[in-house]
């Protein structure tokens, strides 16, 4: 794991750390401004601290953790997607959004993927570790900056979404995307103050975590992976679901919905003539219907050299047709990045085999 710093720690335990170098813990709310108000990282520029001063918080609680390595634009500005390598080599990927009413971030919460979904490029990637806290909380702190620079012409300047949609398995890593969640959502100078239901945790289906998270007293979307209805094609598109078929998955995602009021997000990647079938719209509408779910089509991003490809557009508002007639909310997600390799893993593996 990467060395720690500040975003790793609540103010508290900053405090500590601040006087256990020696210096008087108001420091660690000078260095929580700069990095969480401000969006401030570089120490350099943190000049109402002294100099000497400076030099040992930031070698302990400021070490460089994300190395740019490629960042690509589109839609005029309004899709940045950034890849970093890590201390260790591994490379991560996330990506800005701007809207007219919002800026949105999407970021990684592990180098790779463990759950091997075959329409994936990080799935086929597999997964190389977790993220820390900090690696994850520093590419939404960075985004936010760009941000606020002005760097998303026709949006706001200020960040507000955030979707743990990027590379990885969110609830793989439970305890730091949980720890993330909280750093995120803290007022500053503890965090970013960003609004718990301004942010989306998304999992392939990992049926006791998604129950633990229920049990957090977080107010976060839940967006859960289906892909496909029923289990015999969900085997296949995403293998946890040889762990936990649909109805026990889709029974932990009632069950959050339930316990926090929140709806359920329900993702589903419109894969041409494999889970696009008009009787898979229907039975989709049938499970869904009258829950405390959306249905958001994913118009498939083909990877290099797969077979799956997206599903023709005809096909698409069909499918959308039979789950509205359910009485299904659905929409079908905005198509961002394409030409900068915009599927989660795409730029990393582009990267690899450079």
């Amino acid at each position: 794991m990467p060395p720690r710093h500040l975003a790793d720690l609540d103010l508290a335990a900053r405090r500590a750390a601040v006087a256990a170098l020696g210096e008087k813990e108001f420091r660690a709310a000078q260095l929580s401004t700069h990095y969480f108000a401000r969006l401030e990282r570089d120490p350099a520029r943190m000049t109402d601290i002294p100099l000497t001063a400076r030099d040992r918080l930031a070698g302990d609680l400021l070490p460089p953790l994300l190395t740019p390595v490629r960042e690509l634009q589109c839609d005029d500005g309004a899709t940045r997607k950034a890849l970093w390598r890590l201390h260790d080599g591994s490379l991560v990927e996330s990506v800005l959004m701007g809207y007219p009413d919002r800026v949105t971030v999407c970021i990684s919460s592990q180098a790779g993927c463990g759950m091997a979904c075959p329409f994936c490029a990080t799935g086929q990637a597999g997964l190389t570790r977790n993220l820390s806290v900090a690696e994850i909380v520093d590419q939404v702190v960075y985004l936010a900056g760009v941000a606020a620079s002005g760097g998303v012409p026709g949006s706001p300047n200020r960040l507000s979404h955030v979707v743990f949609m990027g590379m990885g398995e969110p609830l793989a890593n439970y305890p730091r995307v949980i720890e993330a969640v909280r750093r995120l959502t803290s007022p500053a100078p503890e965090g970013l103050g960003l609004s718990q239901r301004h942010i989306t945790v998304s999992t392939v289906g990992l049926v006791p975590a998604m129950r633990k998270l229920a049990e957090e007293d977080l107010s976060v979307t839940l967006a859960l992976s289906l892909h496909a209805p029923d289990d015999e094609l969900r085997d296949e598109l995403v293998p946890v679901n040889q762990r936990w078929k649909v109805a026990e998955v889709l029974d932990a995602a009632w069950a959050y919905a339930a316990r926090t009021g929140r709806r359920v997000s329900i993702e589903y990647a419109m894969i041409r003539d494999v889970n696009d079938h008009p009787w898979r719209a229907d039975l989709l509408g049938k499970l869904l219907a009258g829950r405390l779910a959306h249905v958001n089509l994913i118009p498939l991003n083909p990877t290099p050299g797969s077979k799956w490809d997206a599903s023709p557009k005809p096909v698409e508002r069909e499918f959308v047709r039979r789950l509205r007639a359910a009485g299904v909310p659905t929409t079908v997600r905005d198509t961002r990045g394409r030409e900068i390799d915009g599927a989660c893993g795409q730029l990393a593996a582009s990267e690899e085999s450079a």
